[in-house]
């Protein structure tokens, strides 16, 4: 049996605790070194003790979500698309999606970065950079926009190939690159003095590397999928089914930017250290967030290939085991997070006022804690079985159709920061909710007993 083989036997034929494990530690390690990652711009900025260095990073990184949502539009609906097909046994479908998404990916991505280059002082104004503020956030954005091409495929692909049962190789890749960023970032903001243009040259190469790595993969025998022009194609059945999960996915991560951005806006009302306090709330929310995600966005391969292979009581029995494992993981992180808030943002900020703000902000955005799991895993289910309009749904909802009316509400009946911070957990409960609701009926339409 070769490797691939025994990937697919994983999925297959494993005991459910040794499947659910093996696709979501390395997911959730990836996630850690994300979050490690995105922690690390703010942290070292944080030790230059300039407040709006902190603020234009913050402010910055909604821009930087918007195009990994582009990642994660080829990355999911990818995922999605390649595992339904290899759990049919249609291998050939599979490269040719695979190569789709690599020249589809690589296409928009050289787009973005031209459109940043040209309207970085716009994008700066429009995401709430202040007179103070702006020149530190139009620095960030000009040198991250070359690698957003990078950051585009290695975000694809660190999902993509999770969807053969390679879910150590994906892992593999966004650690290297993280851990690029995570030594690069003293040594060019600190030690060279660079501070914001430093923190964007290290997030930069350490996308490359993580792009690189990932390539050199899809270019060797060990891998199933293809990045081979010949298997390139546009054809309905591939980019339909790429799209159909992955613009909701992607939708969901576009709207998570833009609501950042929006409450950023809000914020900015109170003056740029609650623009700084916020940022780094959000930050320490990550530590909880990534965890979550990795444990969803890990369970979707395996319970893809389930769905296309039409196993439905081993497709009951991952889903609800993995609910047990987020679950757990969720209120033991909520408590962590929760106890530990002061530390954890006195690390990056030291300016009172910030630190107050940053304080505040925390123990209001981790109360989403003990059902985001809940929500991620659910998420990540309905998208298994291809449904789009559910999918649509859940991605319009929790950072749309459900926040913007709560956040008016918040905003126009109390008028203080620490009520508008209250609007994503609140949102966050009522998503959740929606999201078992909605996969119930998903499940029971796409997946009827035999």
């Amino acid at each position: 049996m070769n490797i691939n083989e025994r990937s697919i036997a994983i999925f297959r034929d494993a005991p459910v605790s040794k499947a659910v494990f093996s696709n979501i530690i390395p997911s959730v390690i990836s996630m850690l070194m994300v979050m490690f990652y995105n922690l690390a711009d703010t942290v070292f900025i944080g030790q230059t003790k300039d407040a709006l260095m902190v603020t234009a990073v913050s402010l910055a990184t909604p821009v930087f979500l918007l195009f990994m949502s582009i990642g994660m539009l080829f990355g999911i609906g990818g995922t999605s698309f390649i595992s339904r097909r290899l759990g049919e046994g249609d291998h050939h479908t599979a490269r040719r999606a695979s190569s789709f998404c690599f020249w589809g990916g690589i296409f928009i991505g050289i787009i973005s970065l031209v459109m940043i280059i040209i309207y970085a002082e716009p994008v700066a104004r429009l995401v709430g950079a202040s007179d103070d503020s702006l020149y530190y956030t139009k620095q960030y954005l000009e040198i991250v926009a070359f690698g957003i091409p990078f950051l585009i495929l290695s975000n694809a692909f660190s999902n993509i190939i999770r969807a053969e049962g390679r879910a150590k190789t994906a892992m593999t890749g966004m650690i290297v690159g993280n851990l690029v960023n995570i030594i690069l970032d003293p040594i060019m903001i600190l030690l060279f003095g660079w501070n914001v243009a430093g923190a964007a040259i290290a997030t930069v190469l350490g996308n490359v590397v993580s792009a690189v790595f990932y390539l050199v993969h899809l270019l060797s025998k060990k891998t199933m999928l293809s990045i081979r022009p010949k298997h390139f194609t546009i054809e309905r059945k591939i980019s339909l089914g790429v799209f159909a999960i992955g613009i909701p996915a992607a939708l969901n991560s576009i709207l998570m930017s833009l609501s950042n951005i929006v409450i950023n806006k809000v914020m900015a009302n109170y003056g740029d250290m609650a623009v700084a306090g916020l940022g780094v709330a959000m930050k320490v929310n990550t530590i909880t967030v990534m965890l979550l995600i990795g444990i969803g966005t890990g369970v979707q391969p395996l319970l893809g290939f389930c769905f296309g292979a039409k196993l439905r009581e081993r497709y009951l029995k991952i889903l609800k085991f993995t609910l047990l494992v987020a679950f757990i993981v969720s209120v033991i992180m909520t408590v962590i997070c929760y106890v530990f808030a002061g530390p954890l943002v006195r690390f990056i900020l030291e300016e009172p006022a910030a630190y107050s703000y940053g304080f505040e902000f925390s123990r209001v955005y981790i109360l989403s804690g003990p059902v985001i799991g809940i929500l991620f895993v659910m998420i990540n289910a309905v998208q298994s079985t291809g449904a789009t309009i559910p999918s649509l749904i859940l991605s319009l909802s929790r950072q749309g159709l459900i926040y913007y009316p709560m956040l008016y509400i918040f905003t126009t009946f109390f008028d203080t920061a620490k009520m508008a911070a209250m609007t994503q957990p609140v949102t966050d409960y009522l998503a959740a909710t929606l999201s078992v609701i909605l996969f119930i009926i998903t499940f029971r339409k796409y997946f009827p007993r035999s």
